[in-house]
């Protein structure tokens, strides 16, 4: 793991410019969209953007997974650094700020396994990583959701 002085030197044109889909399957249900133009406000403009290190090190880590991995440029969350948003079919969708460029690749892996695997569309919150449970924005109800009453 890279300490934050050790923050990979990611530019945008180092990053894929279409969805990258892990080998593990031909196309993956779970998908990881990561931010690529977030980064802290003390950061120059010219300086490498956090946001596209969190992209090429969520993509890395993936690799076999099953997970696919959408790089894209602003989810409109910048007051909360690096974001990620975590989207299954018939899931609910969640959103994440606060992330941790040279950290939290792996939890954002973790964290599309467990909602592909959930039975009722909710990431459990047991098991959950603990940047995924700090760095909750929120979640969104999928687009055929009806609060059942009773």
């Amino acid at each position: 793991m890279l300490s934050a002085l050790e923050e990979p030197r990611v530019s945008l044109t180092d990053l894929p410019d279409k969805t990258v889909e892990t080998p593990a399957r031909e196309s993956a249900a779970t998908v990881i969209y990561v931010c690529t133009t977030c980064r802290r406000p003390e950061d120059p403009e010219d300086h490498p953007r956090p946001g596209a290190a969190l992209a090429a090190a969520t993509i890395q880590a993936a690799e076999n997974s099953g997970v696919t991995v959408q790089p894209l440029r602003c989810l409109a969350n910048c007051k909360r650094g690096c974001s990620a948003v975590l989207r299954s079919p018939n899931a609910w969708t969640y959103v994440f700020g606060h992330l941790d460029a040279s950290t939290d690749a792996e939890a954002l892996v973790k964290g599309a396994q467990l909602l592909s695997q959930s039975a009722d569309g909710l990431m459990p919150w047991r098991g959950r990583p603990d940047a995924l449970k700090r760095g909750l924005i929120a979640r969104v109800p999928p687009l055929d959701f009806t609060e059942s009453e009773g």
